[in-house]
């Protein structure tokens, strides 16, 4: 195991161990911004009781009420509270104040795949395996738990130290019981499923077809179905004609038709052997998945960065000065935080 790995365990126990309430905001220095969202922003922040460093996601009160987003951004919460998985962004604990909720989350410090994967232009085969192996454990384990993601795209896969990847970003993820869909138009643009455009009732295997694009866009450098326009993504999705580079493996071309097919009774994860129709392809031959969810598998790929507390592959992002209004009292919907 890293030693990376090693501390998030030891904080995991550190944490959990005690009672949500001991956090505070007060309790926190934040440092700087690592992302901003529709109703907040995450900061890297210093835990003063512990000397750790966490991310801390804090969104406000007062816009999350007022666009009627309560029950989305409480299903995000108790999500993240069930999730504790090697590639899967943990969550620490959580608070709130008068004008804010707060996400306290461990730290992934390399910045996001995108970042890099732009860097690089493309990923070798080797690279684009490695992550799409990650990817598809860790929505294999979420599935287990009737979990489906909905948002996979590179920007939210964010990358460790050591060159692992861990899937973040659960804003838009749900709890979909067997023989039930859900039906919220949801996700990326170049990453919608056939299904969800067409208001069809959508589940687990949408996160299927999300992986088969972000393998091709990690190979290809841009993802199969482009377009200047949303409405022209949408026809190329809907039209379903994927071109392949002479380059692209062989192997990985065929998981990848498998995957971006859109009939459901065709698609690989969907069928009767689930996800091991996608884990025990031959593309993935070279994978010994127990290593790879110990870290025990070396990464083919690292971030730049000059210790595991690097920050700079993270966009410089202006700190905000706006104070949101105040919501407390009897107007708080979330006494449960």
């Amino acid at each position: 195991m890293f030693p990376e790995s090693k501390k998030i365990v030891k904080i995991f126990y550190k944490i959990n161990g005690r009672d949500d309430d001991k956090f505070n905001s007060r309790r926190f220095r934040f440092v700087r911004t690592l992302g901003c969202g529709s109703f907040g922003r995450v900061k890297y922040a210093k835990c003063k009781k512990d000397g750790e460093f966490y991310a801390v996601k804090f969104m406000k009160k007062h816009e999350i009420v007022k666009l009627k987003q309560v029950d989305h951004i409480n299903s995000e919460r108790q999500l993240m509270s069930q999730i504790q998985h090697p590639f899967c962004v943990c969550m620490r604990g959580s608070f709130k104040d008068d004008r804010f909720v707060y996400i306290v989350m461990e730290v992934v410090a390399g910045g996001e795949l995108f970042t890099h994967l732009r860097t690089e232009r493309k990923f070798t085969d080797e690279q684009a395996k490695f992550y799409a192996a990650i990817t598809a454990e860790a929505f294999r384990a979420i599935h287990a738990m009737d979990i489906v993601h909905r948002d996979l795209k590179p920007e939210n896969l964010l990358m460790m130290a050591s060159g692992y990847a861990k899937l973040t970003d659960f804003g838009f993820a749900k709890i979909i019981e067997p023989g039930t869909r859900t039906y919220t138009l949801c996700g990326t643009p170049e990453y919608i499923a056939p299904e969800v455009l067409l208001n069809k009732g959508h589940g687990k295997p949408v996160d299927w077809w999300t992986l088969g694009i972000l393998i091709y866009e990690m190979i290809v450098g841009q993802p199969p179905f482009c377009d200047e326009d949303p409405m022209g993504i949408y026809q190329r999705i809907l039209a379903g004609k994927i071109f392949f580079t002479k380059t692209f493996d062989k192997s990985a071309r065929v998981l990848v038709k498998k995957l971006l097919t859109a009939d459901l009774s065709k698609r690989y994860g969907n069928l009767k052997a689930g996800p091991d129709d996608i884990i025990k392809h031959k593309w993935f031959a070279s994978i010994d998945w127990a290593k790879l969810t110990k870290y025990e598998t070396p990464a083919p790929f690292k971030p730049p960065m000059k210790s595991d507390v690097d920050l700079s592959n993270y966009e410089n992002i202006p700190d905000s000065v706006e104070v949101p209004p105040i919501v407390s009292g009897s107007n708080d919907p979330f006494s449960s935080w």
